[in-house]
């Protein structure tokens, strides 16, 4: 057997004193005595096994100087990675007994490397919640005392010339700048047809002149529909034998819309789902002269168990005005079936095309593929509503100490950001707002 050169023994001990590189472990290298490195041939390498990686080369060929460097390197590195791993071992924390020794896995992409401290997460954050995303939404009543809605801890019906003025204050204060208005009409006002709904002196539109007169820069929203006013509890006019009438009812919902503009309203908001509403809004604004007032429609309103709350607050059970005459106990015919995505990107377009700023959806959270599908569909802002029943859910389950309210509350409206919707109406408003603040170290 041939004598084993020296620069080859040499080269093979560093490689595998290394930890066993791939290059060491696998070839084991000839490097033939020369004088000189000029001319060279780099391919003349035999395996351990004898046989030859190239053609045959002449007797005196040499390994060139460029790969013998380039292999010392990759072997120091080793060498070098093994001995910072013992390092970073030594100065991390204990593991507990019996957790196994293993070699690092050749883990290339490791995302949580990104997630290691809070300035990073805080950097790489996709989506920031902050109180300007807000709408609070309001219940207002005649009376000069709050009055709590016992489904909805925490909210009351505030009195238009008090309370709701203290209420609009306190979220201004916290960077709670919208405000929507849902009106608790008396029951002696409430009329099969609800011609109060456009009463300039009504109970919506005082409301919205006391908080435009005392917070100007407050965006104030209204609710355009025709339930609160309606003896018969629909959000359109009610046929003696069911049917809610569409046509005539826009004509109301019009003259409703135009009689909120007048008050100081800057987005009139029809939630009432009647076909062609948004277009016969946006042209009665138009021709009243109010160019700048803004359309948020309720889009994709869905036909929805969470909104039971709501209804306490607004007292709007129906009533029947003579036995004759059929009241759905429903509201299926025009709100939207639960079961349907494609049908809101229907309605959605519908209301873009018709002249609509935001698009909203309603409820929020049940329906966070729907916001999303809308947010891919158009460039308008999009809105969601986070509605009474996913408060009172959030309120019960924080009271009887099964959920951190803090938390949960902020992880709720945060998906509905991230989901698509930079409109949030919640009755969270002022409180996610307070602890929006003292996260960012803001008293």
């Amino acid at each position: 057997m041939p004598a084993q050169d020296p620069r080859r023994t040499s080269l093979l001990s560093m490689l595998g004193a290394a930890g066993g590189v791939a290059l060491g472990s696998s070839l084991a290298f000839s490097v033939a005595p020369s004088s000189s490195l000029r001319g060279a041939n780099p391919s003349h390498l035999t395996s351990t096994t004898g046989s030859s990686l190239s053609s045959a080369q002449p007797e005196g060929s040499a390994l060139p100087g460029a790969f013998l460097a380039s292999a010392t390197l990759a072997a120091a590195g080793a060498a070098l990675g093994r001995r910072h791993q013992s390092r970073v071992a030594a100065k991390a924390g204990k593991v507990p007994p019996g957790t196994p020794e293993v070699d690092p896995l050749p883990i290339r992409k490791r995302p949580r490397r990104n997630r290691r401290s809070q300035a990073m997460r805080e950097m790489f954050s996709e989506t920031t919640l902050t109180p300007a995303n807000f709408i609070m939404p309001v219940f207002v009543h005649e009376g000069q005392e709050d009055i709590p809605i016992s489904s909805m801890p925490g909210i009351s019906r505030l009195g238009v010339d008090a309370g709701l003025l203290r209420e609009v204050g306190e979220a201004v204060a916290l960077g709670v700048k919208s405000v929507v208005i849902f009106p608790k009409t008396p029951d002696d006002l409430k009329t099969a047809t609800a011609e109060e709904c456009f009463n300039p002196e009504g109970l919506a539109q005082r409301a919205i002149r006391n908080v435009k007169k005392a917070y100007p820069d407050v965006v104030v929203y209204t609710d355009v529909a025709l339930d609160p006013y309606n003896s018969l509890g629909h959000d359109g006019i009610v046929r003696s034998d069911g049917v809610i009438i569409n046509d005539e009812t826009i004509h109301y919902l019009c003259k409703q819309a135009v009689s909120q503009a007048e008050a100081g309203a800057d987005y009139v908001s029809p939630s009432d789902m009647m076909d062609g509403r948004v277009g016969a809004i946006r042209d009665a604004l138009d021709a009243a002269g109010f160019t700048e007032v803004g359309i948020m429609s309720y889009s994709a309103k869905y036909a929805s168990a969470f909104y039971g709350p709501f209804r306490e607050a607004l007292d709007s059970q129906p009533r029947l005005p003579s036995d004759d005459w059929k009241v759905p106990s429903n509201k299926k015919t025009y709100q939207q079936d639960p079961a349907n995505w494609r049908e809101a990107l229907m309605e959605a377009k519908l209301d873009e095309e018709e002249g609509a700023d935001i698009l909203m959806v309603k409820p929020g959270m049940p329906y966070l593929d729907i916001i999303k599908g809308l947010h891919d569909q158009s460039n308008l802002p999009i809105a969601a509503y986070h509605v009474s029943g996913e408060y009172a859910m959030l309120k019960a389950a924080a009271l009887n100490g099964w959920l951190d309210e803090r938390a949960a509350v902020l992880e709720a409206l945060l998906s509905i950001k991230r989901a698509g919707a930079t409109v949030i109406l919640t009755y969270y408003a002022k409180q996610a707002a307070q602890w929006l603040r003292e996260d960012a170290g803001i008293q």
